[in-house]
């Protein structure tokens, strides 16, 4: 367990480093500022959130999710969760709820870098 502290410790620091050195793709000051704030913000929020979680594989999903955010925010230089693609076949007819079966794929589908959020 004091291992995962550890690394869980020094993925936060990774995050906040990035964040100190972020430039916006279009180098507006104002952008850069308003995205290392995301950055800060969104870390500290999911980070508090999972503080007290004890299961080791949960906080294994939770540390890979924190690293392929912070991979993917560093390959496409934006910081924002990528929007996710849904198969037409797991949408409802309007005004319709989801099928038990709709709900399990569309659960499965969620890609791992939007774990941490709730569907509320």
């Amino acid at each position: 367990m004091m291992s995962l502290r550890g690394e869980v410790l020094t993925l936060y620091r990774r995050i906040f480093r990035l964040s100190s050195k972020w430039k916006n793709i279009t180098a507006s000051i104002e952008d850069s500022s308003t995205e290392k704030n995301y950055i800060q913000n969104e870390a500290r929020t999911l980070f508090h959130k999972n503080k007290n979680l004890q299961n080791e594989d949960e906080i294994k999903m939770h540390i890979k999710e924190a690293e392929t955010r912070l991979e993917m925010a560093i390959h496409y230089k934006m910081p924002y969760p990528r929007p996710m693609n849904l198969p037409q076949t797991l949408l409802p007819p309007t005004g319709k709820k989801l099928k038990k079966a709709q709900k399990r794929m569309l659960e499965q589908s969620k890609p791992l870098y939007l774990k941490s959020y709730d569907d509320a």
